[in-house]
């Protein structure tokens, strides 16, 4: 049975701490998970013993942003060999957990493919579990690189388009932290600036689906002392209409071949107001985000909600009466439509960062040099 016991953090938790770490106590290994549903009313861990529990936790949003998902899924292969289950079952269960998230998949694939070849080289089950949690562990490792070369490259682009300084940056969902074995992507960047004395305002949309801007990039903004303001998302028109938003920075969570960008809901519209307003808008994202095998933001899936997340709130310690455990604040039998993500297309978009660099403008051929970089740099 899956096991995804909960436990409570002790005392505050200073910013930067790992939002997941693999831990080996006398039971066994497990995986350790903040719970980011909790934040920021409390600081609560989940602990994960095989790979149904980190299944549920990536579904829930217990666990999420894509660079996180990538190493979550490589640490559940791992976890899946070191505890002895069938490897192959708990990769699949894995990888389709958060269809639209590319990164999931590949840090799977990249951990179940150490665990294949150690196998079918060995033959010994104990030695290709090591070689799942070694490749997860690179990953890892890789990822916190990556976001300190990202943000430089981010904030280079800032100062290159905005050379006056004093930047007010509008952010759309989470990407600090939270979502990275680092500092994350575009959240990153922002706080590259603000460290530099660069950043005047962040701008922070709440950002569905469980308004992860509100909850968890006001939590980081907070946390690194930086001048933010909470908007709803259907505010920042205004905002760009009194010219307070100098540039937009948002993460990805599949970027296709063409250079459409799918990301949280809520992304596309600001797109459009970005380009009528004529500011940057800026997508930063690890190159493992880039799907060469998605051709176009057509073929990109976009996971769909429950409907409750819309019809019903959830609040601490009051009485739930609604199908999704919150209090319902839509007529019974309301419909709901909540799309997870939207897909803004290359044209819209000003250019993307990479830790391997920039790609600007966009297009199918610079995307595919930059895929062909990345791949050199692994191999060597």
């Amino acid at each position: 049975m899956a096991d995804r016991s909960a436990r409570s953090g002790e005392g505050n938790r200073p910013t930067g701490i790992p939002v997941l770490r693999w831990e080996e106590p006398p039971e066994g290994p497990v995986l350790v998970l903040l719970d980011q549903t909790r934040l920021p009313a409390e600081e609560v861990e989940l602990v994960c013993t095989d790979a149904a529990a980190l299944v549920e936790a990536i579904r829930s949003l217990a666990v999420r942003g894509a660079p996180l998902l990538g190493i979550a899924g490589a640490y559940g292969v791992a976890l899946a060999a070191v505890r002895g289950f069938e490897v192959e079952e708990a990769a699949a269960a894995l990888a389709g957990a958060r269809p639209t998230a590319v990164n999931l998949a590949v840090g799977v694939r990249r951990a179940q493919a150490a665990h294949r070849e150690a196998l079918a080289r060995t033959g010994d089950a104990r030695q290709a579990a090591e070689a799942a949690l070694s490749a997860a562990r690179a990953l890892h490792r890789e990822d916190a690189v990556a976001s300190e070369r990202m943000a430089a490259h981010g904030l280079a682009l800032l100062d290159e388009l905005l050379p006056a300084g004093g930047h007010r940056v509008l952010t759309h969902c989470n990407t600090g932290s939270l979502v990275s074995g680092g500092e994350g992507t575009a959240f990153a960047v922002a706080l590259a600036a603000h460290r530099s004395g660069r950043l005047r305002r962040l701008w922070v949309d709440e950002t569905r689906p469980l308004l992860q801007g509100a909850r968890l990039t006001a939590y980081e903004a907070a946390r690194n002392d930086m001048a933010y303001t909470l908007l709803t998302d259907n505010a920042a028109g205004s905002l760009f209409a009194a010219g307070e938003v100098d540039a937009v920075l948002i993460g990805a969570d599949r970027i296709a071949a063409d250079g459409s960008v799918a990301n949280k809901v809520g992304s596309y519209p600001l797109a459009v107001l970005a380009r009528y307003h004529h500011v940057p808008f800026i997508v930063v994202a690890p190159a493992t985000t880039v799907d060469p095998e998605t051709p176009d933001g057509a073929s990109i899936e976009v996971e769909q909600r429950p409907g409750y997340e819309v019809t019903e709130v959830t609040a601490p310690q009051v009485p739930v009466a609604g199908a999704g455990g919150g209090i319902p604040v839509a007529p019974l039998g309301t419909q709901a439509y909540n799309p997870a993500f939207d897909v803004t297309p290359p044209e819209l978009v000003t250019a993307i960062v990479t830790e391997d660099g920039v790609v600007s403008p966009v297009t199918t051929e610079a995307l595919a040099a930059l895929c062909a970089r990345s791949r050199q740099v692994t191999i060597s």
